[in-house]
Parts: structure tokens; sequence; C-alpha cells
């Protein structure tokens, strides 16, 4: 690696600011200004030595992007999803960058077995082309995309920047051609009422919210929109939906901690949206309409008195009388129940036990006991990830699952809720010749200081010596009660097959054990997500799996928070820290309430602005803040976007500014032309994807390995 003598040093330019009788000084603030041409050098001069630096790593990043490539099945399509009087499917061709997506009609009104759609079939009817949607841009993302349920128009959204605002627009299938309605500056989630008169859309503040709901009547313009609700509450989000049954249009309107749902009636669009529930700070809940018993109903997941929270049934005309409503599943501790689907015959319950996704059928019945028992869907894996999707039809007598594994590809059943048997639908392709067999995945558990135990899910390649020191990379995330799920990926075979453990810490902060695991790594317990970080790599380096010369580290996001926080607190722990779009300048972020999302994350992290304590404990862990000239820092790389809106490119800009100041050996990847997730294109994200992993292997030792062969 080229010596760091040469990397580029940001101009100091002082900026104080003050809070709590607090004065920090902010050496880097400047680089806040992205059209500040000074700004721009800057990137394009660490880019440039990122680039310099990593330049004898040029073939191995060509050797994994081709190992990525020719495990892809190139040219393929999903299984088609029964929606009306369509099967629905995208497809991508080999040397497109984009998907297109696709349909064919029904056989006949019965027809629920998906059909078989060979290349150039004569009945498909391309509905988008994303490849030709992006033409002439350097970043696409297709937002909104939902189907009329009479199939005559589309309604799809499209960002070129990454900056995610998306401009909507209205296709009319029957002719393949956009209508003269268009609408700028929309959020994804559009959605068509059922006779197909009305599209509904959100809409952002200038903090990137999304706080209005508008309607927009089909062959209108758009200045006569309406809006049908706006929420004045900057820690809320609204978004719009339809249910199953296309008997009620829903408004979600949620912060981190509180929800309420509108509900508004299908057969009087012009009536106005109720409230189910008025919110109660501290409730969370979701509805959704079931008939049971020929009785219209709504079935209610919320966490009101229930940490795991519970599915209470209510009448859909009165859902406030509590005398009439019934408990279908009582909330136990340890069982934290994420959502319920109500079907014409059955229901579905997804949730998590023993920090494992299940997903269980309840069927209804007639006569007092409406509702049958929970009967969980089996899996024989000790580790997987499974959850339902493809479920659009209210009279559907299937329920279509996506399953993964760390070493199973993504899989597609069909689960016939009749005779409890299951379909194969799909498998994933997985190009030459990968071998589950090859591969082992294993749960280990760490004990942080406090007793609690960390989970920790790792994934290898099999070995027939005994276990020894070996490379590892250490994931981890822990925010938002985001779960980080085993699951299957064709890049990260380049890894295990160089001889890599990856490995998984579930940290608290995360979901993965309950809503007790996501209360313990937020707010004024976040440093406990850090600690367990560092108490999962301890595990692994004292039970003999590998050493800090070995272990690489890697997180993005709020993952990236985890990220600077771990450089700080335990530098000697890993070779090197992989930082994705990391939030790491996190409390200058929370203290503005003019930025991106600032307010609604104060239910996160606290509000530092107004409160003094969270203040000084935010400040005790923002990775920025705390970046010392004492201790010696492992390499780290930051990659980030100039257009991200949820993360801004300041952070790690500013981050990568100070630990060059302190003397870390650190490299700055901005994407000039993408957002949080990074580069558009699936070609232009195996590069991505195959620069990370080159430098990961690098810090490894392995930047010379060969990918083991099976014979």
């Amino acid at each position: 690696m080229t010596e760091f003598a040469d990397a580029p040093r940001a101009e100091r330019r002082p900026s104080p600011r003050t809070h709590h009788g607090d004065t920090v000084i902010d050496d880097f603030e400047w680089l806040r200004d992205k059209d500040d041409p000074a700004v721009r050098a800057y990137l394009d001069e660490e880019n440039a030595f990122t680039h310099s630096s990593t330049e004898h790593l040029a073939e191995l990043r060509q050797s994994i992007f081709d190992e990525i490539k020719s495990r892809t099945l190139e040219t393929d399509l999903s299984v088609p999803v029964r929606h009306g009087q369509y099967w629905y499917y995208s497809r991508t061709v080999e040397g497109q960058q984009y998907g297109i997506h696709c349909r064919i009609p029904l056989a006949h009104d019965d027809d629920w077995t998906p059909p078989d759609v060979g290349s150039g079939d004569s009945r498909e009817e391309v509905l988008l082309d994303d490849n030709v949607e992006a033409e002439g841009t350097e970043f696409y993302s297709l937002g909104s995309f939902d189907v009329s349920t009479d199939g005559r128009l589309l309604a799809y959204s499209v960002d070129t920047t990454g900056d995610e605002r998306y401009t909507l627009y209205i296709r009319d299938l029957e002719t393949g051609s956009n209508r003269a309605d268009v609408v700028p500056n929309t959020f994804p989630g559009a959605t068509f009422s059922p006779d197909a008169s009305v599209v509904f859309y959100p809409t952002v503040d200038d903090a990137w919210r999304p706080d209005t709901i508008w309607r927009h009547t089909i062959g209108t313009a758009a200045s006569d929109d309406l809006a049908v609700f706006t929420e004045p509450d900057e820690r809320f989000w609204v978004g719009v939906g339809l249910t199953r049954s296309r008997r009620y249009l829903v408004l979600d309107i949620a912060s981190k901690i509180t929800s309420e749902v509108r509900l508004l009636d299908t057969l009087d669009l012009g009536g106005e949206f109720q409230v189910v529930w008025p919110r109660r700070e501290g409730v969370e809940y979701q509805v959704e309409h079931a008939v049971v018993a020929g009785e219209d109903r709504l079935l209610i997941v919320n966490n009101d008195g229930a940490e795991d929270f519970q599915v209470i049934d209510v009448p859909a005309d009165r859902p406030l009388d509590e005398t009439a409503w019934r408990t279908l599943v009582p909330a136990s501790p340890g069982r934290r129940i994420e959502q319920v689907d109500a079907f014409a015959d059955h229901l579905t319950l997804e949730y998590r036990r023993d920090g494992l996704t299940r997903i269980a059928v309840i069927r209804l019945q007639s006569g007092t006991e409406p509702f049958g028992p929970i009967e969980e869907i089996p899996f024989d894996e000790p580790l997987f990830q499974v959850g339902t999707g493809g479920n659009p039809e209210w009279t559907q007598q299937t329920v279509r699952l996506g399953y993964t594994s760390f070493v199973t590809p993504s899989t597609v059943y069909d689960f016939s809720v009749a005779d409890n048997t299951m379909t194969l639908l799909k498998r994933q392709a997985v190009q030459g010749d990968y071998d589950p067999d090859d591969y082992q995945q294993e749960r280990v558990w760490a004990t942080a200081d406090d007793g609690s135990r960390i989970p920790i899910s790792l994934v290898s390649r099999r070995v027939d010596e005994p276990r020894s020191p070996r490379p590892t990379l250490l994931y981890g995330y822990g925010s938002y009660e985001a779960s980080i799920d085993p699951g299957f990926s064709v890049p990260r075979i380049s890894l295990l097959d160089r001889g890599v453990v990856f490995a998984i810490a579930h940290v608290r902060g995360g979901g993965e054990m309950g809503r007790a695991w996501y209360e313990q790594g937020k707010m004024l317990a976040k440093k406990n997500t850090f600690t367990d970080f560092v108490t999962a790599a301890d595990e692994l380096i004292e039970s003999g799996r590998t050493t800090p010369e070995l272990m690489v580290a890697q997180g993005g996001s709020a993952g990236g928070l985890l990220m600077g926080a771990v450089a700080n607190i335990a530098p000697d722990r890993f070779a090197g820290i992989l930082a994705q779009v990391p939030f790491v300048d996190a409390l200058t972020s929370i203290l503005d309430p003019d930025l991106p999302l600032t307010v609604i994350e104060w239910d996160e992290w606290g509000d530092p602005l107004h409160d003094a304590d969270v203040y000084a404990y935010m400040k005790s862990y923002s990775p920025y803040e705390n970046v010392r000239d004492d201790i010696r820092y492992p390499p780290i790389m930051a990659v980030t976007s100039l257009n991200d809106t949820r993360v801004l490119y300041v952070e790690p800009a500013k981050w990568a500014a100070r630990l060059r100041q302190a003397g870390a050996p650190v490299l700055l990847l901005t994407e000039m032309t993408a957002g949080h997730g990074g580069v558009s294109g699936r070609y232009e994200r195996w590069k991505e994807v195959a620069q990370e992993y080159a430098w990961v292997l690098d810090r490894m030792g392995l930047g010379a390995a060969a990918p083991i062969k099976n014979t």
C-alpha cells in the first residue's frame, strides 16, 4: 500500500459550535458544502489517492468480478406472481445492467400454478424495461411500481441522481405509452385505488421526511392534486397502501416508537380516512383487514402492554370497542411478532424466536372458534431466514415463501394451506461448481460483561484439519431494531473459497432477539452495540477461531457508526475496518434539526439539542468526536456517495480528514453519482463489491490467494 505520508490533507478551517455550555472546534465542517469547488477538488484528490493506493489489487479485483459474473445466471427471470388476470415477473438479460418487468395473461380464472416462461415467449408483454429508462443516465433507481387491479395502468417512478426524489409516471399498458400524467419530486409508494381512477402517492419535506399523501386523479394535471393528509410532527413518516382484500386504503403514520393507522373504505373514495386507534406515545401497531365468519374485522399487531407484540381481532366498524375485542395471538416473551397477513381462508403470522425468523399459518374456521391453531412451518437448517412475499391475491390457497441460508441460495416455495405441502418453484442458480456441502454454518455465543449472550452466525468452507485461526470478516449493524439474518450471497463465495470465515455479530440495537434486545442498544444504552461487537470479536479470538491480524470488521450506514466507534475503542482487534456510507459524525447531524431526517432520529439516538445528558452521552461515543492522536488505528476504508441523503457524504469525509490528521492509514472513496445504496446497475455494483473485497483480502494477507477449487 502507498505510504500514507503522501496522502491528501484537508485544510483545517476551525468552526466553533456551542451546546449546553460545551464549545467544540470543528476543523473540517467546511467540507459540508458540496457546491464548493474546493470540496469537489478534495474529494477528487482522495479518490485519486485511493485508486493509486489500491492499484496493486487491480488483478485481484478483476478476478473477483469475473468470479461473481461467472457464478451468476445473467439471463434469468423471477417466479411469476399472479395479480388479477395476469402473471407478473421480472427478467434479466446478459450484458444489461437492469431488469425488465413483464407479464403474461392467465390461462383461465382457476390458473394458480406459476407458468414456465421461456425466452421469446409470444405471450409476454413488456411493461417496463429499466435499461431503456436508464439510457443517458449515470444513475437509475426504480421507486414506485404498481399495476392497477384491472391491469390497464402502471404507476412507476424513477430517480436518476441518487437523491431519492422520484418522478412519477402513469403508463397506459394497452398502448404501451405514458400518459400526460407526470408528477415530480415524489417518494416511493404510489398506490392505485381499486378502480384505477385515482393514484395516491407520498412526497417529502425539506428534511427528506415523507410527510404528505396526495390524491392524483388519472388524466388531470399534477397541479390539481389534493393533499389528503399532512403530518406536522417531524418525528413521523407517512405511507399509503391497499389491503389485500382491496376493501381499504391504508395510511400508515409512524415514528420510531409510536404509530397511527387511518383507513378509507374503497366503496366510498370520496370519504375521509378514519383513525383506527388514536396515537399514544410508545404504542406501535399495524392493521390488516380480514373477513372472519362473514364479518369485517381488523387484525391489529400491537405492543400495548406487550413488549414482543400481540395480535388482537377487532370489529372493523368499531375498533375502539374493547368489549368486542378478541386476542388472536397473545404476547409471549421471546416470540417477537412482526406481521400478520389475511387471506380469504387463512392467515399467516411472521415472528422471531431464538434469533431466527419463523412463519406460521392460522386457518379460518366457521362456528364458535373462528381461528384454528398456530401451525409453524418447519425448516431443518440450523441457520436460515424465511419470509412471505408475492402474495397479492385475496383468494389464493397457497402462501409464497422466500427462503435462504448462508449455504442455500435464495429459494421460492409455494406452501399449500390445504395439505401442508411445500412446492419448490425456483432456487437461485449458482453457475460453476458450487456445492452447498462444501460449506458449513453454525452459531456460537459470546458473553458480555453484563451477562447478555450475543449470538454470532458463521459460515465458512469446510476444512479437514482441526480448527485453527482463520481469516475472518466480522459484520455488524445494531440499530433501528433491524435484524441481519443469515442469507446467501454469490459474491461472498469469493471470500469463502479463499479461506475466509464470514461472521455476523448480532449485537444489541438490532432486533434478532426481540424488542428488549433493541431497547438495550439505543438512546442512553447505545454503547452496548459497540461493546457487544468487541465482545464478539474477542470470543472469536479467544476461542482460537481467528487472530487480530486476520480479522477485518465491516459495517454500513448505522453499522458504519459501529465501525467508527469500534475503531476508537478497540483498534487493536482488527487488521482493517471497512466502513460503508458510515454515520460517523452522529452528534453534528443529530444536533441539526434542519438536516435530512434528523428529528425523526431523536427517538433512536436521543435529542442532544435539548437534552444535556444525551449530548454528553453522544459526544462520548460519536466516532468523529473521539478520534484520538495517541492510538494506532488499523487501516480503514470509508466508502460514501456524493448524493446520499440518509448519511451525507460529509460525515465520512470529515472523519477521514480527522483520522488522517491523527496519522491513521485511511482511504476515502466517494462515488460521485450515487446515493445511499451505492452505484446503480448490477455490473457496476459487482465492481464495487470486488473493490471492497479485494481490499479486505489484502488486509488479511490473502491478496495473492487463489480460490479453492472443488475436486
